[in-house]
């Protein structure tokens, strides 16, 4: 876990709202033990994998079902108290922060895969159900859930904060993969928002609303998925580059020529460096491209020997295949724990992690002028990237002694986000904005569009009590009329 940071110089100030002991004792008489004020369990919940520091909430909700949300969410609007909802804890950006104070509700028990549609290609889950679990309870039906985070992220977190990972490229975000939802809105009321066809005209989409608001709208107490057949053959391969420009160009002239190639990473030769001494690997230190391909045994064999003659084009070698299960998960092990093996090569430091993503064409332009950046600034980092979507990240490990480090980073940080920005990407391709990307997200969108969110949210929440001080800034509610609207 990061080392925590002051989120005073990254955010507007936030002021903790008061938690009545009236609220405290009756969550304690409707849930029992499964409500604690316990300091140890309160400051859990009151921190992710951000860098970022915040006091605890006032209690813990321990929720096992969709009643259980909404009593708790019913209590708290009566006191005017915030509900931030917890799942594993895994998000990056300080979405689980208490920032105003209130109350924590983990969701972490509701955890049953309630239905799988096999015939259908559709699963209906609790939202502490994570990835890994789901595909190993729906494995034997020959299908999967493909979005794939890193983090054994809760579907629930997922969900809110329309996550994607290593398979977006071919299989698409939560966005996608998302049909319906059971949310529990500010009020307490549980509402339904789709249905398990695939497609609909009927009204407004709502489920699209609720997928990537953060919890800033509801919380949400069921899921239904998208899933997908297991492929029949499946096939990874690593290729090292002379540069990271060569990999980014084998990347794009990948995608733009068609390949349907399902996971496509891009890490530095920092990173390869790191997860070496890290994994005990013996990869060629130098910028790599680790990809995966699903299809037919012919399918895959043509999709990759087409990448392996562009990646050659390009000054690609190595390239090394791993065909069975064994082979292809300690690669994506390795993967995976790059992060880890980054903080261990630099013991004690903190993280500060981008999250940018560009269109396809524009990725080489923006991420070698950040390289040339990121290594001018003397601090360590290490450079990873869903590449195939524009997506990458870089992580730069500072130390926590040293403030000017976190300064430089900021600056590396905003120049990141204005570049991609500019190249018609986004702040943020698959991490959300919770607290850190506040101001990024008024310079993409624009003022109006802002406006538009925060008059949504006013609509669905006017106490603003759900997760508030994240994505947007609204005033406290001392400053509101009856009706939400500032006085």
């Amino acid at each position: 876990m990061n080392a925590p940071t002051a989120i005073s110089h990254l955010v507007p100030q936030s002021h903790q709202r008061e938690v009545p002991a009236a609220l405290i004792d009756g969550l304690k008489a409707r849930f029992g033990e499964r409500c604690s004020t316990a300091l140890a369990v309160r400051e859990q919940h009151g921190r992710d994998e951000s860098s970022f520091d915040a006091p605890p909430p006032a209690a813990v909700v321990f929720a096992e079902s969709s009643d259980d949300v909404a009593a708790a969410v019913k209590l708290a609007a009566d006191f005017d108290v915030p509900v931030i909802a917890f799942g594993v804890g895994s998000s990056l950006e300080g979405h689980l922060l208490a920032v105003q104070g209130g109350i924590s509700i983990d969701v972490s028990r509701m955890n049953k895969v309630l239905s799988v549609n096999a015939e259908d290609l559709t699963v209906t889950v609790q939202p502490g159900v994570t990835r890994k679990q789901l595909n190993e309870e729906i494995k034997s039906t020959g299908l999967f859930f493909p979005i794939d985070p890193g983090a054994d992220a809760s579907i629930g977190g997922m969900a809110a904060t329309r996550a994607s990972g290593t398979n977006a490229v071919r299989y698409g975000t939560m966005r996608e993969n998302v049909l319906a939802l059971e949310v529990v809105t500010a009020s307490g009321e549980a509402i339904r928002t789709g249905t398990r066809a695939r497609k609909s005209s009927a009204g407004y989409d709502l489920t699209r609303l609720f997928v990537g608001s953060e919890g800033t709208l509801g919380v949400i107490t069921e899921i239904t998925l998208r899933i997908y057949p297991l492929p029949e053959a499946v096939s990874a391969a690593i290729c090292s580059f002379p540069s990271i420009e060569a990999a980014v160009r084998t990347v794009i002239q990948t995608i733009q020529l068609g390949v349907p190639i399902a996971r496509v990473e891009l890490i530095d030769h920092h990173t390869v460096r790191m997860v070496n001494a890290y994994a005990k690997l013996g990869l060629r230190e130098e910028p790599m491209l680790l990809m995966e391909f699903h299809g037919s045994p012919a399918g895959v064999k043509e999709q990759a020997e087409t990448v392996q003659e562009i990646a050659s084009e390009f000054g690609g070698k190595a390239f090394e295949w791993a065909s069975t299960p064994e082979e292809r998960t300690r690669l994506w092990t390795a993967r995976h724990n790059a992060y880890f093996a980054a903080v261990q090569s630099r013991p004690g430091c903190r993280v500060i992690s981008t999250d940018t993503c560009v269109p396809i064409s524009r990725l080489a332009d923006c991420l070698l002028d950040s390289v040339a950046e990121a290594d001018a600034s003397g601090i360590p980092y290490f450079l990873v990237g869903h590449v195939g979507d524009g997506n990458f990240h870089f992580g730069y490990l500072l130390d926590p002694n040293a403030p000017e480090e976190r300064v430089k980073a900021e600056q590396l940080n905003h120049a990141l986000v204005s570049r991609a920005l500019a190249l018609g990407g986004t702040c943020t391709g698959e991490h959300g904005v919770g607290l850190h990307k506040m101001g990024f997200l008024v310079d993409e969108a624009g003022a109006g569009a802002i406006e538009m969110m925060q008059t949504i949210k006013r609509a669905l929440d006017p106490k603003n009590i759900m997760n508030p001080g994240k994505i947007f800034s609204l005033p406290q509610p001392s400053l509101l009329n009856r009706s939400g609207n500032p006085l």
